[in-house]
């Protein structure tokens, strides 16, 4: 019998939530959840059970990966229902392979129960189809930071020949990298771009710029929430 479920929190909206994480939160003994899961969806879990903050930030405090699977083990093999929560979608960005490799490792079943990544939750907040149809047949999910918190070292040219829709996620460190790396790689400065910080939350902001000055407007707004950038031709009001 699975007992362990490794799932998905959502953008932020305690609305958003698949009605599966909201039960098992409220049936959990023990919830690992990552520092970006707010208040409102940490309100739903069980008020009996144990609550671990097992957060990583770019650039930012951390709890190091191995901690998290020796903990989730640890809790799993005690029983009960053990959920590890993650901001927006398990499997886009979440480190769970690690989570999975050790699960796996110590003779235990689990669950993946999907969420709303935060790129869904920035195209409605826009509003803007991310596949808009005659112009983006792809939609790219992209790090726009590396586990030593630098800008990775992406073919900056394929990505700007991909022509569908670029989402970085954990990018506001490095918007103007990005952006200037997309430049070189040949995309227009007209490009239609957007940042979106805090998406689906009430403190969401929307910055839309042109792609060649998108980064001077995200600092002069000077987000402190996460931002997911959007950058594309489906953008396009």
């Amino acid at each position: 019998m699975v007992n362990i479920y490794l799932a998905g929190a959502g953008p932020g909206d305690p609305e958003l939530l698949t009605l599966k994480t909201a039960r098992l939160l409220a049936e959990a003994r023990v919830v690992l959840h990552d520092s970006l899961v707010g208040a409102g969806v940490l309100a739903l879990i069980n008020p009996a059970a144990e609550r671990i903050d097992v957060g990583k930030r770019c650039g930012g405090r951390a709890t190091a990966q191995a901690e998290i699977c020796r903990l989730l083990v640890e809790k799993a093999q005690a029983g009960g229902v053990v959920v590890r929560l993650k901001g927006g979608d398990p499997s886009i960005f979440g480190r769970v392979t690690e989570e999975m490799a050790a699960l796996r490792a110590a003779g235990m079943s689990f669950e993946i129960v999907p969420g709303v990544t935060a790129a869904s939750a920035a195209a409605a907040a826009l509003p803007a189809s991310l596949t808009r149809r005659g112009v983006a047949r792809s939609l790219h999910f992209i790090t726009g930071c590396d586990a030593d918190h630098s800008l990775p070292a992406y073919d900056w040219a394929a990505l700007a020949r991909a022509g569908g829709t670029l989402a970085f996620y954990m990018g506001r460190k490095h918007i103007a990298g990005i952006a200037a790396r997309l430049r070189a790689a040949g995309m227009e400065a007209s490009l239609p771009a957007a940042a979106i910080e805090s998406a689906s939350l009430a403190e969401q902001r929307i910055i839309r710029a042109p792609l060649g000055r998108l980064a001077e407007e995200v600092m002069r707004a000077a987000p402190v929430g996460p931002v997911l950038l959007l950058v594309g031709e489906a953008l396009a009001e």
